[in-house]
């Protein structure tokens, strides 16, 4: 058994380094100088600072804060000194283990990512679920107001004084509706073919000018009116947009902290743009949307013709209602609408009179001039 291993010498006080022959004994290091001296360091008074790793050098210290340091490149050391003086070797790395923290390591690794997995799939969402009705109706607008800045360009907007009238008088009779809502409702019209509208956090609601253009009758619109401003009193695009954020973001909402919301806008914006609600908030949002028409007395059937109209033109589903995965037929989705409308309690409906022929071209008018 080799008891001699050559290496090098630092006193600590000096860059100094002196070539050394250590010798493994029971009870300590006798350490032989290459000018003669001779130093013996007992085992309790060694610390291993460097050499846990393959093909690490092997670092060895005692003292204090300027601590003499032995070095030694092979790592056979280790597993020699084990062998030597087991009972006193605890402190030192044995290689034979090192198998064994390898596995560990490995499965400390599976296990981390498997946890974040988990977190990323259920504990955010839970947790998003659970701040959502506390977040303060400030910091949602502050929030909305940020997307907005990202999804609607100034250039791109429509703001005909005609069309404007008409989609505020539109909002006016739905949220009147509901007198006790924190929100003061602010909805976008963009001039943009996309068939689509969305609802964001604290109030904002953007019809693309493609939508409005493929309406028939002003109930139409007001039923997609009706939908996103449910979107936005259920706080599902707040929920939406929390359950694919970090928890300090997460915090911040819960406090109402608007001080983080400045580099978070843009990646909100993407989030609502790439995302779509659950069946859940859909199914939601259909139902009080319709009692909401109602309440107004408006013809509660638009969004349900709305709905047919697109499905005779694509045979699919318009993207405001796509549900996230698993959704149901589109048929089906028009058939439970019905239902609901027959079942919702019906206010007196009375026409909304508008030159809905020319309002609904405005936006594609004024951007051809």
């Amino acid at each position: 058994m080799q008891l001699e291993w050559r290496g090098h010498y630092l006193d600590g006080k000096s860059a100094q380094r002196r070539g050394a022959v250590v010798q493994l004994q029971a009870s300590g290091l006798r350490i032989t100088l290459d000018d003669g001296a001779l130093l013996d360091w007992p085992y309790a008074e060694i610390k291993q600072t460097q050499g846990a790793y393959a093909g690490e050098q092997v670092r060895l210290e005692r003292g204090g804060e300027f601590a003499e340091a032995l070095l030694i490149q092979d790592s056979d050391f280790l597993a020699t000194l084990h062998r030597v003086a087991p009972n006193r070797a605890e402190r030192f790395h044995n290689p034979a283990d090192r198998p064994a923290r390898l596995r560990a390591t490995i499965v400390a690794g599976v296990v981390s990512i498997v946890a974040l997995i988990a977190l990323y799939l259920y504990g955010v969402p839970a947790l998003a679920t659970a701040v959502t009705p506390f977040v303060p109706v400030a910091w949602e607008e502050k929030l909305g107001a940020m997307v907005m800045d990202q999804m609607v360009q100034p250039e791109k907007q429509c703001n005909d004084p005609v069309l404007r009238k008409t989609i505020d008088e539109i909002v006016a009779k739905l949220t009147a509706t509901v007198p006790n809502s924190p929100y003061k409702f602010r909805v976008y019209l963009v001039n943009d073919p996309t068939v689509n509208a969305l609802a964001a956090p604290g109030g904002y609601i953007v019809i693309f000018r493609g939508l409005l253009e493929a309406t028939r009758r002003p109930e139409e619109l007001a039923g997609v009116l009706a939908h996103e401003l449910q979107h936005v009193l259920k706080r599902h695009s707040t929920k939406l947009i929390l359950q694919h954020v970090s928890t300090g973001v997460l915090m911040s909402a819960f406090f109402g902290d608007v001080s983080g919301l400045a580099s978070f806008g843009l990646e909100a914006a993407q989030t609502l743009a790439l995302l779509r609600y659950s069946r859940g908030h859909e199914s939601e949002a259909d139902a009080a949307g319709l009692k909401m028409l109602n309440a107004a007395g408006i013809d509660g059937s638009g969004i349900i013709s709305f709905f047919e109209i697109l499905q005779a033109k694509s045979g699919g589903e318009p993207g405001f209602l796509k549900y996230v995965s698993s959704h149901p037929d589109t048929q089906d989705r028009i058939a439970r609408l019905k239902s609901l409308a027959d079942q919702t309690e019906q206010a007196a409906a009375r026409p909304l009179r508008y030159d809905w022929a020319n309002v609904k071209k405005i936006c594609a008018a004024r951007s051809t001039r």
